[in-house]
């Protein structure tokens, strides 16, 4: 399997360079083929600039979204974005790996998910969901977090962590139809001993062994919705965004 690791880490004594640092060897020797996104290291621009195309189509209204698709047709992107494309394109499995930051993605992992998730490539004209341009693809995320599990769970305080998830988990890589595997989460890293966190690593590399088997996250089928896109009369709500739903009625 050709597996792509995107990663926030800023400092190379961090838990998260030791989690990618298990995540590299554990997946070369179990015969994978592995590439790297170190976006601090790679000095990766976040941000969504109009410099992102080459030749816009209309350089004075830019609409993001618009000048993807023209850049996609033309050719045209920022030499960074087309790099970072091709690897998105090649692997088999995208691992987004970082320290969660405010229940979510740093800022960093967002913005080469604005630059890289291209409108006419990984969406677009239909493409989305089960549909979604990079169908056929696994996606995990791999994460530390200051939080202990209690916290998490359906009664925690912070929220049941599949909710927290779920914008990144299908707003993100199930909308660009890819199957998502159940994610690694390294827990209270910083209050850990050394022992307990050399742990953590060991369950780390033991999930990534199964990485080509394990069984992908439940999400419903677009042909599950009508053409109203609510769920269809009959069809048991078994994906976290729709499960935890009331029904809103429209006029």
């Amino acid at each position: 399997m050709k597996v792509l690791i995107v990663c926030a880490t800023m400092s190379e004594r961090s838990f998260n360079a030791s989690m990618l640092d298990t995540a590299v060897a554990t997946l070369r020797a179990g015969g994978h083929e592995v590439r790297l996104s170190n976006l601090q290291a790679m000095n990766f621009d976040p941000d969504t600039r109009p410099e992102d195309f080459i030749e816009p189509k209309d350089p004075a209204h830019v609409r993001y979204d618009l000048e993807q698709r023209h850049a996609v047709e033309q050719g045209t992107f920022s030499d960074d974005i087309a790099a970072e494309l091709d690897k998105l394109l090649w692997c088999d499995c995208l691992i987004l790996q970082f320290p969660l930051y405010w229940f979510s993605l740093p800022a960093i992992i967002k913005g080469w998910i604005d630059r890289i998730f291209v409108n006419g490539v990984v969406y677009g004209g239909g493409k989305w969901y089960d549909r979604g341009g990079l169908r056929g693809r696994r996606a995990m995320l791999a994460f530390s977090t200051g939080c202990y599990p209690s916290m998490c769970g359906p009664d925690g305080i912070n929220g049941d962590m599949d909710i927290i998830l779920w914008p990144i988990q299908n707003g993100i890589l199930r909308f660009a139809g890819m199957d998502v595997l159940p994610p690694f989460i390294a827990w209270s890293v910083a209050y850990k001993t050394d022992q307990e966190r050399r742990e953590m690593l060991a369950d780390y590399a033991g999930h990534l062994k199964r990485i080509d088997t394990m069984a992908p996250l439940d999400f419903h089928h677009r042909d599950d919705f009508t053409k109203e896109w609510r769920l269809k009369d009959g069809v048991t709500p078994r994906a976290t965004g729709q499960m935890g739903a009331r029904p809103i009625r429209f006029p």
